[in-house]
């Protein structure tokens, strides 16, 4: 199949590329590299050892994307695009709202016009706001703690009416947890612009000597030793989910948690990462980040069920791989 893949230059999104093309689809990509970078393209095509076409645009756009729908026979779409940092939305609600609600609007509007029956949408498991762990499909969505969860949430609601509405449109929701790690080759993985917002990326800093210490956002959670508990998931296995859920995707809505099932606190992280790589990693614990909740991680079963598919890389190759691609191993 041919699939475009919003935000493909991105973290997630590179990587579901390359495991697009490696289970023999072709790949369109359109980004506007606002939190990617250019040469991730190359490296997706070096990787896979195929073509890709890439299109430097807005999803936000759409004229822009009426071109590609226009130039292009297109089977089915992977939405990635959109601004993700849980603490920048709170500061900045009205850039999430207008870009990641819009960009799905714009999408949704070009299948329906084309006649593009398959979507695969990227949320998350901020949409179960500070429901009981694990987080399981079926539970009512609670009002999430921060704008970047309400868009995702939004973003179900406006695809769930408009499969109700045309019974040929198929969407997958995927609401990932915590991507972590990156590809074997070290060529591409998470390399946010700035200071990250996500944690693997600043450990990563720290130990490269980029960033002198870690931050801890809060030790006094009810959890394990007083830190965020969160469920890692290496960014490989999710890519291959976004594979079976397009070969397995049937007319309707079909949600599934992406995760391991299995909660990690900040400091066993560091603690795998230590272990992993023998790096000690300096930190400091400040006060809590806005937006954020205790713990968070998934009842994966569902996936498992329908998909077939499990995630099977454990902490210590998440921490391994993040580390390898830091460090310029494999370039």
């Amino acid at each position: 199949m041919n699939i475009l893949v919003s935000g493909g230059a991105g973290y997630i999104g590179s990587h579901t590329c390359v495991a697009l093309m490696g289970a023999g689809h072709s790949v369109i990509i359109a980004d506007n590299l606002s939190n990617s970078k250019a040469d991730t393209i190359g490296k997706i095509m070096g990787i896979a050892d195929k073509e890709v076409t890439f299109y430097e645009i807005d999803v936000t756009d759409t004229e822009a994307v009426d071109i590609i729908f226009k130039n292009h026979k297109i089977d089915g779409v992977i939405h990635f695009a959109g601004l993700k940092a849980v603490g920048e939305s709170v500061e900045k609600p009205q850039d999430y709202y207008y870009n990641n609600l819009v960009s799905t609007l714009v999408l949704a509007k070009a299948c329906q016009k084309y006649g593009v029956n398959r979507f695969v949408f990227s949320s998350s498991a901020t949409v179960y706001g500070d429901n009981k762990v694990p987080f399981v499909e079926s539970m009512d969505l609670l009002p999430t703690t921060n704008p970047y969860g309400e868009t995702k949430a939004m973003s179900e609601r406006i695809l769930t009416d408009i499969a109700k509405a045309n019974p040929y449109f198929s969407v997958s929701i995927l609401r990932y947890f915590n991507p972590v790690g990156a590809h074997e080759s070290g060529l591409i993985g998470e390399s946010p612009n700035g200071i990250p917002n996500n944690l693997m990326p600043y450990v990563t800093q720290v130990a490269k000597g980029k960033l002198e210490k870690l931050k801890v956002f809060g030790n006094d959670y009810p959890t394990v030793d007083g830190t965020g508990v969160r469920d890692y998931i290496h960014v490989v296995d999710l890519a291959e989910s976004h594979v079976a859920a397009l070969d397995n995707l049937k007319a309707g809505v079909h949600i599934y948690n992406l995760g391991t099932g299995k909660g990690t606190s900040v400091l066993e992280l560091v603690k795998a990462f230590e272990e992993a790589n023998d790096i000690e990693i300096p930190y400091e614990i400040v006060e809590r980040r806005p937006g954020d909740i205790a713990s968070c991680y998934a009842d994966a079963s569902k996936a498992k069920r329908e998909l077939g598919w499990t995630a099977k890389r454990d902490m210590i190759a998440m921490c391994r791989d993040a580390w390898r691609f830091e460090n310029g191993q494999g370039e």
